[in-house]
């Protein structure tokens, strides 16, 4: 496969974190700068291989409240 998506929310902490669907790879940051680069080292990490892959982020934004 040489397409991964992630899924990317904010964290309740403060920053962004980042999951992959299909693979057991997480990662998180403070900046959405930093959370490319942090995704990008992940991804590398996890695959053993000099094969090219592109990183498809899902951006979710959940909002609650009161009416």
């Amino acid at each position: 496969m040489n397409e991964i998506i992630f899924i990317v929310e904010e964290s309740n902490e403060g920053g962004f974190t980042a999951r992959a669907l299909g693979f057991s790879i997480f990662t998180e940051a403070d900046t959405i700068e930093e959370l490319r680069e942090a995704v990008k080292d992940a991804v590398k990490c996890h695959f053993d291989d000099d094969v090219q892959r592109v990183i498809r982020l899902h951006w979710v934004k959940e909002e609650v409240f009161a009416a």
